[in-house]
């Protein structure tokens, strides 16, 4: 028989407070719900620090093409528009093969 090696758990990584919210965020706003009607509202919860909401909350203000709503119960609501592939900066399309060919004509 062979003794097999343990090996010691590495430590656990805790994430920080900004990471925590900036996940949430994302979460909510690439839900296929939000992204059918292109708005989420983000509430805040006791567990969100000043410091990590202001953060997460300014990235998102300065991002363009989002619209911010801050509401009386300090939820946040978030909104855009539907944005073409050409639109985006962020989204490389290749084109298909047979697509090109088209494009181009026959050869014949």
């Amino acid at each position: 028989m062979s003794k097999q090696k343990k090996s010691t758990p590495k430590p656990r990584q805790e994430m920080s407070g900004v990471e925590r919210l900036g996940l949430r965020v994302s979460s909510m706003i690439n839900h296929p719900l939000a992204q059918t009607q292109r708005w989420v509202t983000i509430h805040r919860l006791d567990t969100d620090g000043d410091m990590e909401w202001e953060e997460v909350m300014g990235l998102l203000a300065e991002t363009p093409e989002l619209d911010l709503t801050f509401n009386d119960d300090e939820s946040v609501t978030v909104r855009w528009e539907l944005q073409s592939a050409e639109d985006r900066d962020d989204l490389v399309v290749e084109k298909d093969w047979e697509e090109e060919k088209l494009e181009e004509g026959a050869p014949f």
